[in-house]
């Protein structure tokens, strides 16, 4: 069903456009793996997360890379993960409105308070709001940086700005 976009799918977007969630429906789809880049970033433990080494974090990524099928989600502004977009067989650019990103972002911090959804990091306001710095920062800089990123990239890269792509994406 998934067999226009690739056996490597690359998921980028700010903060709360949906990275993980695409993710994982077409990881299902296409029976593979996904991967948050968060996770190639930080060793998640009970007592904190541990910043992996810059090696290992590099070394993980092209691990994950050299295998037949993946999808990838995150980190999408950093020199480190370019491997990731270059073995891409398709790139997910998703950048839906600005306050549709921060009532996700807002809803996923309760959820997450009420143990309802599970979190990667501890919620805290100081989380939610750094979230809210990146989001000002994608509408104000950042977006611009990954269009031009992404020209690079250009014949394997989807936009997707609005449910209906989002729809049409997942139903070919």
């Amino acid at each position: 069903m998934m067999k226009s976009l690739g056996q490597k799918i690359r998921i980028i977007g700010p903060v709360g456009s949906g990275k993980t969630t695409l993710a994982k429906k077409i990881a299902l789809r296409n029976q593979c793996a996904y991967f948050e880049l968060d996770n190639i970033v930080w060793i998640r433990s009970d007592h904190g997360d541990i910043r992996r080494t810059e090696n290992e974090r590099d070394s993980l990524l092209q691990q994950i890379t050299k295998n037949k099928k993946w999808v990838i989600e995150g980190a999408h502004d950093q020199q480190w993960t370019a491997p990731s977009l270059e073995s891409a067989d398709c790139i997910i650019y998703l950048e839906p409105p600005y306050f549709t990103r921060l009532y996700r972002v807002t809803k996923r911090f309760v959820k997450q308070l009420l143990k309802v959804e599970q979190a990667n990091y501890k919620p805290t306001f100081q989380m939610l709001k750094k979230m809210f710095e990146w989001s000002n920062f994608h509408e104000q800089k950042g977006k611009y940086l990954i269009q031009e990123m992404l020209d690079t990239y250009q014949g394997k890269v989807i936009l997707v700005q609005s449910k209906r792509d989002l729809n049409r994406l997942l139903d070919e």
